[in-house]
């Protein structure tokens, strides 16, 4: 097909499907108007803004969602990783009730974060102990400074694509608002890369950050020979190799991690792991994490009013302990390897790259090792499958992530397969010649 048709051809389709949105959803450009009066662009969350404005949720229950002008979606988003339980499960309901039942804003020391904090030893293999935070954004944040505190080190290397939290950003390299560490920028899955590039700055390397799978770069899952070489070259050089796992802890009981046979010295949580409530943590070997003993003289301090809150606490005991057992991590593990696999046999013009649970569209045909692979490819057509599947009743991200619910069951995967093969053979002709 010719490029410049096949352009004007996917033009023509952006513009109907756009207007199409703006005709069915006209409470919610009347709520995006109104949030604007007060938040710039009407949004304090970037990622959930998209054009020609997003849709205002009004409820949601098990896996579903009801936007403001009453169209029902199967939440295949999960909030970003965080929705593991669905909406409004009656366990984290019951653990959320008894919380507020008892009073909440103790300032004190609870029961329920010993519980939770136990859960979590258990499970992680690299966790001898572990102390919260209010995000994953937080404990990167914590990790980083522990790891520069325990080596005496400044220089932190990070990875292009590589997202851990609001200011700790390498999409594209990194952004102007970033945490101003010594960064040392890293290709993700380049093994030999990475080594060279951390004995080259081994007297001053603190830590390696990684992701064992990108998220917002495109859930891109690292090659065990790239982790593993991080893993050699952080014990050779002295530095801390630090599991950023606030997305993949979900792919076993005890995170990616354990599926992986690689243990490193640090590892932060978050999302799912407080019940869905706000929460974040970093934990690993005993002689590191003991440096915030507050026994001790030369204690490192930790500070966070909501550190310990009672909602996350109760929420967090109630998911791991009666929800996310070791057999629903495996079995959801499972049902996101089939799922894919199904999407992936539908056509080789749309890639879905992920792991378990997590994956995500491309509109590319060839390896996908690295972010740069992809980028820039199908900005056009992303959006396209995003307002299409909307249609069609199902939730996602705009960039094509997916990030199953223990709620989400065979109806709904197979509704939405569906859903993606209709939209494969309807839009064909645009994906001959991607963008």
């Amino acid at each position: 097909m010719d490029t410049a048709f096949a352009n004007s051809t996917l033009n023509a389709a952006l513009k109907e499907a756009r207007e199409r949105y703006i005709d069915a959803n006209p409470a919610s450009l009347a709520a995006h108007r109104d949030a604007a009066a007060a938040m710039p662009g009407g949004n304090t969350r970037t990622v959930l803004f998209h054009t020609p404005y997003p849709l205002a949720m009004a409820r949601g229950q098990s896996c579903r969602l009801w936007d403001v002008d009453g169209h029902e979606y199967v939440d295949l988003l999960g909030e970003y990783t965080a929705g593991l339980y669905g909406h409004s499960h009656p366990v984290i309901r019951a653990a959320l009730d008894a919380a507020l039942d008892r009073g909440w804003n103790l300032g004190a020391h609870g029961t329920m974060e010993a519980q939770l904090a136990r859960l979590i030893v258990e499970r992680f293999p690299s966790i001898g102990l572990v102390r919260f935070t209010n995000s994953g954004t937080e404990a990167n944040l914590m990790a980083v400074a522990t790891a520069i505190a325990a080596t005496g080190r400044s220089k932190v290397m990070v990875f292009d694509g590589g997202y851990h939290g609001g200011i700790l950003y390498f999409g594209g390299g990194g952004i102007p608002i970033n945490a101003p560490h010594q960064w040392v920028l890293g290709q993700y899955n380049d093994a030999a890369g990475a080594v060279a590039l951390a004995r080259a700055h081994a007297n001053g390397l603190a830590c390696i950050l990684v992701e064992p799978m990108l998220g917002s770069g495109g859930c891109i899952p690292g090659g065990p020979d790239f982790l593993q070489a991080l893993r050699d070259v952080a014990t050779e050089t002295g530095a801390m190799l630090i599991f950023d796992e606030v997305m993949t802890s979900r792919m076993s009981a005890g995170g990616l991690q354990a599926r992986l046979g690689i243990t490193p010295d640090l590892t932060t949580l978050g999302k799912y792991i407080g019940g869905g409530m706000s929460f974040g943590a970093f934990g690993g070997r005993r002689d590191i994490m003991d440096r915030y003993d507050p026994r001790r003289a030369d204690a490192l301090p930790h500070a966070g009013t909501f550190n310990n809150n009672v909602l996350t606490m109760a929420a967090g005991v109630a998911g791991l302990t009666e929800l996310f057992t070791p057999a629903a991590a495996d079995a959801l593990f499972r049902r996101g390897e089939t799922m894919r696999a199904r999407l992936n046999a539908l056509s080789p013009a749309m890639q879905w790259t992920g792991l378990g649970s997590l994956l995500t569209a491309h509109f590319h045909q060839g390896t996908i090792r690295r972010p740069a692979d992809i980028a820039g490819v199908g900005p056009g057509l992303r959006e396209l499958f995003h307002l299409d599947m909307l249609d069609h009743g199902f939730y996602l991200a705009r960039r094509g992530m997916i990030a199953l619910s223990l709620e989400v069951g065979d109806a709904e995967l197979d509704g939405f397969v569906a859903a993606v093969a209709e939209f494969l053979n309807s839009r064909g002709p645009l994906l001959a010649r991607p963008e």
